[in-house]
Order: C-alpha cells, then sequence, then structure tokens
C-alpha cells in the first residue's frame, strides 16, 4: 500500500488504495434437498486519485502488477470527473464489533446441519412445503490508506440465512420468506424458522376481502414497501441529483411524528457496523427522519463536495465499484403500542407479510403500487385467513402523514433494516375476486 501512495507523489494531487481479502462459503437448499455448496475467495486492490483536479479509478483483482494499476489509474483520471473532494486525514472512529472470530472455526458439516434443521422445522408446520435455505458465512479484512495520512485495517465477519417456502395446491401457490444475519452463528435463525411456521399455519386459512379503502397494517417485510422511497430519498446522490422529493425539505415535517429512522453504523454485532466507511470517515448514528421532519441525508466524499457539505461517513465500495452513498443499518423506531394491542383495534383490514415488485416503478416519487405476496384479513381483532389477488397502491407522501400506530416489535430484514409494524387508517386495496 505504501510503496503505491510514494509512486503515484508527484503524478497524482491525492491518492488513495484499498485492498479487499474475502472468503465466502455457500451453501444452498432446494425444495428440501441441499442443491450445492461452495467456497469463493476474491482479493484484488483498488486506487483513487486526483490529478488536475480530475478523479480517476481502477482496480485489479488477483496479483496484478503494481505498475499496470497506475498506468490505468492515471489514464483513467484524464477523463474523469471534477471533483473539489478531498481524501479524509487519519480520524478516530467509534470502537464498534464487527468481527467475531470463531464464526470461522465454524465447521462445514455445521452449516449443512444448520439448513436441514430449519426445513426439517418448517415441514413439521406443513409436510407439503416445498423450503428453500441459503446460507452464507463471509470473512473479510479490509484495508485503506491516502495521500492524507489515513491507515485503517479492518476485519469483518458475517453469518446470514435466507429462507424461502413454497406450497402448491392446484392454482394456490403460497410463496413466504425471511432473513436473519448477524455477524455471529446464534440460534436467531431458529426463531425465523419458527415465525415462518407461525405464518404458514394462519396461511391454511382462506378468507376473502372486497376492494375499497381500508386499515392496513403492514409488517416489517411488509413495511418495505414505505420504507424504499424513503432509503431513495435520503440518498445523496438522488438529492445531488435534484430528484429526491426531500432535496428541498430538510427541517419541514413531512410524515406523521410517529415516524422516527436513524441510520446507525454504531451498533454491535451487525453488518452493516464499523468504525469508518469505505473511504476512511469516521462513522456516526445520525437521525434522517425524526418526529416526522427530514433531519439529514447520506453522503459519500463525492456528493459531500457536489452539496458543498461534509461526508456523513456513508461511502459504500466494492472492489470494482467506486464509493458510493449508503446506509449502514436503517432503524425505524419502534412505537409504544404492542401489536397484540394494535390489531385489537382493527375492525376489519388487511396485515401485509410482503409485497412483489419492490422497487419496480417510479418509487423515488413515493408511489408504490404492488400485488401482495402474502396477506391476511384481519376482522374485530382477529387474523382470519389469508387472501390472495390482492394489490395495494398509494403514495408515502400522502399515507404517511397519518400514522394510526407503529408496533413496540420490530424485526431486521435483509440484515440492515429494522422495521416496526405500521398501521395506516386507509389505503386502497385491490382484490381481483
Amino acid at each position: 500500500m505504501e510503496d503505491i501512495l510514494t509512486a503515484l507523489r508527484g503524478k497524482a494531487e491525492q491518492a488513495e488504495v484499498y485492498s479487499l481479502e474475502e472468503e465466502s462459503t455457500l451453501i444452498s437448499f432446494e425444495a428440501n434437498v441441499m442443491k450445492s455448496s461452495r467456497v469463493e475467495q476474491r482479493q484484488g486492490v483498488a486506487l483513487r486519485a486526483v490529478c488536475k483536479g480530475r478523479m480517476g479509478f481502477a482496480a485489479a483483482g488477483g496479483r496484478a502488477t503494481k505498475e499496470e494499476l497506475i498506468d490505468n489509474l492515471l489514464a483513467s483520471a484524464q477523463y474523469g470527473d471534477e471533483v473539489p473532494i478531498s481524501f479524509p486525514p487519519a480520524m478516530p472512529g467509534p470502537d464498534v464489533v464487527t468481527y467475531d472470530p470463531t464464526l470461522a472455526e465454524v465447521p462445514f458439516s455445521r452449516l449443512v446441519e444448520i439448513g436441514r434443521e430449519i426445513i426439517a422445522l418448517l415441514l413439521e408446520a406443513d409436510p407439503d412445503a416445498k423450503i428453500g435455505v441459503d446460507i452464507e458465512r463471509g470473512l473479510t479484512r479490509w484495508s485503506l490508506g491516502n495521500s492524507a495520512g489515513a491507515q485503517i485495517s479492518r476485519q469483518t465477519s458475517n453469518f446470514s440465512v435466507s429462507i424461502s417456502v413454497e406450497r402448491v395446491r392446484g392454482d394456490d401457490v403460497l410463496l413466504i420468506y425471511d432473513w436473519v444475519s448477524g455477524i455471529s452463528l446464534t440460534d436467531a435463525y431458529r426463531e425465523v424458522a419458527q415465525r415462518l411456521g407461525v405464518k404458514m399455519e394462519l396461511a391454511k386459512r382462506s378468507a376473502s376481502l372486497v376492494s375499497g379503502r381500508m386499515p392496513v397494517l403492514f409488517s416489517p417485510v411488509g413495511g418495505l414497501v414505505l420504507a424504499l422511497p424513503i432509503m431513495q430519498a435520503v440518498n445523496g446522490k438522488n438529492v445531488q441529483r435534484g430528484v429526491s422529493p426531500m432535496s428541498d425539505k430538510l427541517g419541514q415535517v413531512i410524515f406523521d411524528r410517529k415516524i422516527t429512522l436513524w441510520d446507525d453504523p454504531t451498533l454491535p454485532d451487525r453488518p452493516g457496523s464499523g468504525s469508518h466507511d469505505g473511504e476512511g470517515v469516521p462513522c456516526r448514528r445520525k437521525a434522517l427522519i425524526q418526529e416526522g421532519s427530514c433531519s439529514g441525508f447520506l453522503y459519500d466524499l463525492k456528493t459531500a463536495a457536489l452539496m458543498g457539505t461534509e461526508s456523513t461517513g456513508n461511502g459504500a465500495r466494492s472492489l470494482f465499484s467506486p464509493p458510493q452513498p449508503s446506509p449502514s443499518n436503517l432503524v425505524m423506531e419502534p412505537g409504544d403500542r404492542s401489536l397484540a394491542d394494535i390489531l385489537a383495534t382493527m375492525r376489519h383490514g388487511l396485515l401485509v407479510e410482503f409485497a412483489l415488485g419492490l422497487g419496480q416503478g417510479n418509487t423515488i416519487s413515493g408511489a408504490f403500487s404492488n400485488t401482495l405476496g402474502l396477506a391476511y384479513v384481519v376482522e374485530r381483532g382477529e387474523i382470519v385467513g389469508r387472501v390472495k389477488d390482492v394489490s395495494i397502491a398509494g403514495n408515502i407522501y400522502e399515507h404517511l402523514r397519518e400514522v394510526a400506530a407503529v408496533s413496540q416489535e420490530s424485526h431486521w430484514v435483509y440484515g440492515q433494516i429494522k422495521m416496526p409494524y405500521i398501521l395506516l387508517p386507509e389505503l386502497n386495496v385491490t382484490c381481483k375476486r
């Protein structure tokens, strides 16, 4: 790393070296049977440099020569973007636990055993179900150095399990998904499997619904319909481009006071946490939505420079892609009412477990229109059964202005988004039959 920085002195005003080593163990089960397993190893180096005010980027996997990388970097800088960027000096970051050395010692046979255990648990709930399980253990070491004096080296670990359930009965197809992740191997996967088992049991009963406007309760997974447009709107790249509906709303109330959203890279034992981002900027907890008000955006060095502000420590990168603003751990604050209490207030409504087609359409505008993969009818405070062929539509900038309730309970979704249950008092629901 130092030799590359030394070689770039006199050739670039600023320089940065990023090195990465990764090892992933992946095991896949399909239709209750183990289908594949593999171990992937990756390593490489990525360089950035500012030459005559223009940013250059070059990366190579394996063991590319220093000379080739530098030549490619300088050639790239001739046509790079003009950005008034400054690489950060050495700065301390928060002390965050991101690595569990015991995860590397877990034998392959134990990972296979976990997959089979999950399948056995879910087949107890429904012997006709086809269970899919994907298990991944990731071990990463990355280092960063730059001409401003920053020198960072970090290790991270990640253990994730994704579970899918498929049940086909005639023309009735049931699909359910859930995920769990952390930096260690814990028994959290059992909790997720048990949660899926409850959903499978509820889905055995059928219910009917008439199209119209009604209260809709979003589960943590279902709530991604509402969270995705917010995630896009607070991304500094969209703010800088002027396409975010929140670009000019900083400090303004745009949602119900029950909505508070944090980006928190300081949480222990979370894969999205860290002391520094991928550009060497110290990480910190920051409010994005605070009691309904737009409180901040997520910036990397480039978008911050273009907006005349400072990076928020959200520069995320891969080996072959330059940094871009990205959330670490998004956490929506839980409310003050239990899920049971919220359900009890619903005389007639819909519980959304998950929606299909997330991200399709003009979601950055806040609009959503989704067919539901799994939803239940709620009558007089009770979940009475699963309803099929249902879709919802609306816009978060209209419907999140009035939120009936936010639950005390919350769950991690996709490993980096923690969501409670959210009850909207009224939403347009369409049924095909």
